[in-house]
């Protein structure tokens, strides 16, 4: 079993609770070892980082990082890459890695509201989605070619089904 450290923004936190009467750390965990079950990493130590941001600061790290010009509503940026990752659980076996940090995910309040309203799913449910789906780039997954946004998708709705806030509108 994963020792889950997370740096969680705790204005995201205090949000979440104030909007929706729900603490969400303990989902936070299950997300993540649900994600890293799935991968089979059973690694002494992961740590990730996840923070909020409002709709120009979001657009601003948009340009920057990834030279799209407009904001989003969830980036995420990886430590490792797709076949990085990968590697993680035959190297735990031979004890090579002891410590894995995942990278950090970045939400934007504003959009996750709007979709919140357009999709009519609720807060909480957008913003757990938000955190799976940038969890499941954080471990490698991405949605670019068909067969891979599949697998994704197949991924992030097993957990938002554990964790009781169903499966993904599209």
């Amino acid at each position: 079993m994963n020792k889950i450290n997370i740096d969680l923004d705790e204005d995201l936190v205090k949000y979440i609770k104030e909007k929706c009467d729900r603490d969400i750390t303990s989902d936070i965990d299950i997300i993540l070892q649900t994600a890293l079950d799935e991968k089979n990493i059973d690694n002494q130590n992961v740590s990730i980082s996840i923070s909020a941001v409002d709709k120009d600061k979001i657009h601003q790290i948009n340009k920057e990082y990834r030279n799209v010009d407009r904001p989003t509503d969830v980036l995420s940026f990886p430590i490792f890459s797709r076949e990085e990752i990968n590697l993680f659980s035959s190297l735990e076996e031979e004890k090579k890695v002891k410590e894995l940090e995942l990278g950090d995910i970045i939400i934007c309040i504003d959009i996750l509201e709007e979709h919140a309203k357009e999709y009519g799913t609720g807060i909480l449910r957008e913003m757990l989605y938000m955190i799976t789906h940038g969890v499941c780039h954080l471990l490698g997954y991405d949605h670019e070619v068909e067969k891979e946004k599949q697998e994704m998708r197949i991924l992030e709705e097993k957990i938002l089904d554990k964790i009781g806030v169903g499966q993904i509108n599209e």
